[in-house]
């Protein structure tokens, strides 16, 4: 078997910097027991896999495996994907659109080009949000604690679920020392979500909002049950941060939709990853996006 794949870096346009994804982008003849291992093997957060039978309505097949399972939709490796396809010449300007389909369903992707006809950006739409129950008030020092945080850490604000196809457990803390400072604990967050009634450990997302310019917020995102200790941008949790932001207060419907997340920054890898949240007049969600760019850093062939 060969398996061919591009490595990119996504949510950046600059090498070695952004969230690392290989796509192999030939999976046909990869026997589906493979797919894990072959994620387990490059041991990036996730790795994508173009294969035929794209359900109708739809244009390319897309799955996508962490080391540890496969994904229903994820962001960076979707916003990789697309660029990697543009790399290959399999999309090219100056078509406006690109539907994958998922495990979640149909992931539309809007592209935009330059002038000179390379992919300069993508938009993904995510599905509307599912705000889980907040977590309850008692538990606030269990968790500062499970993150390594003081309870003072923890700004006073719902501490819960938001899901726009993969759950995420959003955490709003006071500052951007105190997102530098959390580390979390595996065994004390599964204990914790246990209690809770959770049916499992829910990949945590840490936020405060930043002071910087150009950017709303500034994150980390921990999933070691995933086999992500820590990811550099995570685009699936991106639309449920704006969507949080915009339900808690913290920002209003007009910044909702030019929402920029700085993550990775700890790991050295800062990515910036772009959200857009439309809202009606009575506050429903109606349209969640998140975008940004990717540059192609690698290719190989895995051989077995």
């Amino acid at each position: 078997m060969n398996a061919p794949f591009l490595q990119v870096d996504v949510f950046t346009s600059v090498p070695f910097e952004g969230n690392q994804l290989a796509v192999f982008h030939d999976a046909d003849g990869i026997p589906e027991p493979v797919m894990p291992v072959l994620a387990r093997e490059m041991n990036f957060p996730e790795s994508t896999f173009l294969v035929g039978g794209a359900a109708a309505g739809t244009d390319q097949r897309l799955r996508i495996f962490t080391p540890e399972e496969e994904l229903p939709m994820a962001g960076h490796p979707t916003i990789g994907t697309t660029f990697a396809l543009a790399a290959l010449g399999r999309i090219r300007a100056p078509a406006a659109r690109l539907v994958f389909d998922c495990k979640v369903g149909a992931i539309p992707v809007a592209l935009e080009w330059t002038a000179g006809g390379a992919l300069d950006f993508a938009w993904m739409e995510q599905p509307r949000p599912r705000f889980g129950a907040p977590l309850a008030a008692g538990v606030r020092a269990d968790l500062a604690g499970a993150l390594g945080l003081e309870a003072r850490d923890l700004r006073d604000l719902p501490l819960q679920t938001v899901s726009s196809g993969v759950p995420f457990f959003f955490v709003p803390l006071a500052d951007e020392a105190a997102v530098d400072r959390a580390a979390a604990d595996r065994a004390r967050l599964a204990a914790l979500f246990a209690r809770a009634g959770e049916d499992r450990p829910r990949p945590v997302f840490v936020f405060a909002m930043s002071p910087r310019d150009g950017v709303s917020c500034y994150s980390r995102m921990f999933a070691p049950e995933f086999g992500i200790p820590e990811d550099p941008a995570t685009g699936g949790a991106s639309g449920p941060l704006g969507c949080y932001l915009l339900r808690h207060g913290l920002v209003t419907r007009d910044e909702a939709r030019v929402l920029v997340s700085l993550q990775g920054v700890k790991m050295q890898r800062p990515s910036r990853i772009h959200i857009a949240i439309d809202a009606g007049d009575a506050g429903e969600i109606t349209r969640v996006r998140v975008g940004g760019r990717a540059v192609v850093v690698g290719e190989g062939v895995i051989r077995a």
